[in-house]
């Protein structure tokens, strides 16, 4: 199967201090793939490159056989987007951000409609149309957020970060959403995570990353047996040699919770 997304030596350098240095890998159309590494490890940076946000100092991305660099245009309709930090409009109410992220998108008049209660019923806050965003929790921020990024029919969908600061019950939630839709629609999902649950739980593909540099590449059991360990965050270590920083980690509370969350609230 020809790759989605194509990345060869890609490096981004900000002054004397290199961010991205010289990654490699491909995404395989449909599924779910994840970027894994701590906050710092150059997660963010790889991703607004793919997305035409930030040029490359050196290297090449295909998009769907496109360049981000040359084909700005064509490869931001490929992709949807829900970017680390909040993007959306306080001071509308749900239904107007949505309503004024198709007319930027030029979803047709006539599909605009039906296509925004399609997804606002998916994200399950159609309820919810008539308040004004400030109004939302953190998770249902989200939840809006994933639903305006769907909405001119994207074939990639990047999320970075998508549950950072979220409780375990709607991270559980929005993961739900996610692989319902890339299952039912056939979108290839690319995501950035510093959890290691979520990316044991939801990638089929997942690539290790710290300090600039990919460490590992594979399926998140591919990963586990390479380095005979019983779980992602196992191999994690054996493959970098430390854990997730410190600094970048949550509290050992927040990891319990995440731990009962994927499994069942044992």
């Amino acid at each position: 199967m020809i790759p989605i997304i194509s990345v060869t030596n890609l490096t981004k350098k900000f002054g004397d201090m290199t961010a991205v240095d010289g990654i490699s890998f491909s995404v395989p159309t449909g599924g779910i793939f994840a970027f894994l590494g701590p906050n710092g490890a150059g997660k963010t940076t790889s991703i607004k490159m793919l997305t035409t946000l930030l040029a490359p100092t050196d290297g090449t991305i295909e998009i769907g056989g496109k360049s981000p660099q040359t084909d700005q245009d064509a490869v931001r309709r490929m992709f949807g987007i829900v970017f680390q930090d909040p993007s959306l409009d306080d001071e509308l109410t749900a239904y107007e951000n949505m309503e004024f992220h198709a007319v930027l998108y030029s979803v047709p008049v006539t599909l605009r409609k039906p296509r925004i209660e399609e997804l606002m019923r998916f994200v399950d806050v159609w309820d919810r149309k008539d308040s004004l965003v400030k109004t939302f929790s953190g998770g249902m921020k989200r939840r809006l957020e994933i639903a305006r990024g769907l909405l001119h029919h994207p074939q990639i969908f990047f999320l970075d970060e998508p549950t950072l600061g979220l409780d375990p019950q709607t991270r559980n939630h929005i993961w739900a959403y996610i692989q319902k839709l890339s299952k039912e629609e056939g979108i290839t999902v690319f995501f950035t995570t510093h959890y290691m649950e979520e990316a044991q739980r939801v990638a089929q593909q997942v690539a290790i990353i710290d300090h600039g540099h990919i460490i590992a590449t594979g399926t998140p059991q591919e990963l586990m047996t390479k380095t005979k360990s019983a779980s992602l965050e196992d191999a994690f270590l054996s493959l970098t040699g430390h854990e997730i920083r410190e600094e970048e980690a949550s509290s050992k509370d927040a990891m319990r919770n995440r731990r009962r969350m994927w499994h069942g609230g044992r």
